[in-house]
């Protein structure tokens, strides 16, 4: 039997060719790392969802903006934030808002009882939230019980085009996708928050070593359980990716952003990883067969990171028949294992084509 030791490192056989043994870890705080994109592709697409486009300039501005109205709204450093969004351009605005203003990011799974949130929120010491309509009128019977002052409402339909921009007021209630919101104090509108402040943002010095988010795990062993993030977990767990996906150059990539943020893997491989490369992110807040075939139909994303359901919901989907899928030249596979047979059936365009 031949000895395998440690030291001598077999795994690096395994590496694809390019992708470093070691990575000397560039010290940078995501809120930077989007500066520093918004400054290298200010005009490059940086969101799309449902077809309404916002470059990198326009999201750092809408990141500043939100950053100088939470700390208006009483947010200092170390305060927890929690966000209850599906994928939508406010969750990625808000996350990125929050650490800029020195928050700690607490992102929740909007299909959680009220239970299970009111936990999470009180565990986590949120005060402040950002959700959706749909959601707005239950965490507003839900605030008290928590240490939650300040709730900032989103709509589906605050980022739409033309005409569905002009069409969801009209629509979005009877097809369920959007909901009037009561009458309470402090519950304020997405968009009036963005348009009351100036892209100013506080001054806040974050490190490496400070917390940035507290993210729950899924509770199979008893009750969620919040784990911290620092900033450096979270900028090394990029950096990671782009060592890793060695043959993906920045702002060159379309990025299906199908994982919900709410789940870390999402939040680093759908949201972070974009936007430190330059990526444009379609945003998929459904990431069922149906929707997913359609965005790329639609978007032509050509690196795709998925759950093994995902994947095989695709390939059992009527749809796959009139959808081309030759723009993937990347797809990637976690947070389960991905059955052999589903990689044979669909090698012709889940293995990276070089």
């Amino acid at each position: 039997m031949v000895e395998v030791r440690y030291m001598d490192k077999p795994w690096l056989k395994f590496y694809e060719k390019g992708v470093p043994e070691h990575i000397a870890y560039e010290e940078i705080c995501l809120p930077q790392i989007l500066e520093r994109t918004a400054g290298e592709f200010p005009d490059k697409p940086a969101l799309i969802f449902q077809g309404f486009s916002i470059t990198f300039r326009q999201l750092q501005e809408m990141v500043n903006r939100f950053a100088a109205c939470l700390a208006d709204f009483g947010i200092q450093k170390g305060d927890a934030v929690a966000i209850l969004l599906p994928n939508l351009i406010p969750c990625v605005v808000a996350y990125y808002a929050a650490l800029k203003a020195g928050g700690i990011v607490v992102m929740n799974n909007p299909m959680y009882t009220d239970r299970e949130l009111e936990r999470q929120f009180n565990d986590s010491g949120a005060k402040a939230l950002i959700t959706l309509d749909l959601l707005a009128n239950r965490m507003i019977d839900l605030r008290p019980k928590t240490s939650i002052k300040k709730i900032i409402v989103a709509s589906i339909g605050d980022y739409l085009p033309f005409p569905k921009n002009l069409l969801f007021p009209l629509v979005g209630k009877w097809k369920k996708m959007a909901a009037g919101v009561k009458a309470a104090p402090d519950v304020h509108r997405w968009k009036d928050c963005l348009e009351r402040y100036d892209p100013v943002p506080p001054y806040r010095d974050i490190g490496f070593d400070d917390v940035a988010v507290y993210q729950y795990t899924g509770g199979t062993t008893g009750v969620c359980k919040g784990v911290e993030l620092t900033h450096g977990n979270l900028s090394k767990q990029v950096q990671q990716c782009a060592a890793w996906f060695v043959h993906f150059k920045g702002g060159e990539e379309i990025m299906l952003a199908a994982l919900p943020c709410f789940h870390v893997f999402g939040m680093t491989i759908s949201m972070n990883f974009p936007v430190y490369m330059g990526w444009q992110q379609v945003l998929v807040p459904k990431p069922q067969p149906a929707p997913l075939l359609e965005a790329i139909r639609k978007y032509k994303p050509s690196f795709t990171p998925l759950v093994p359901t995902m994947y095989i919901g695709m390939l059992n989907h009527p749809d796959l028949k009139k959808t081309d899928m030759s723009c993937i030249r990347g797809a990637f596979s976690g947070s389960a294992p991905l059955p052999v047979e589903v990689i044979a059936r669909s090698s012709s365009w889940i293995v990276k084509k070089t």
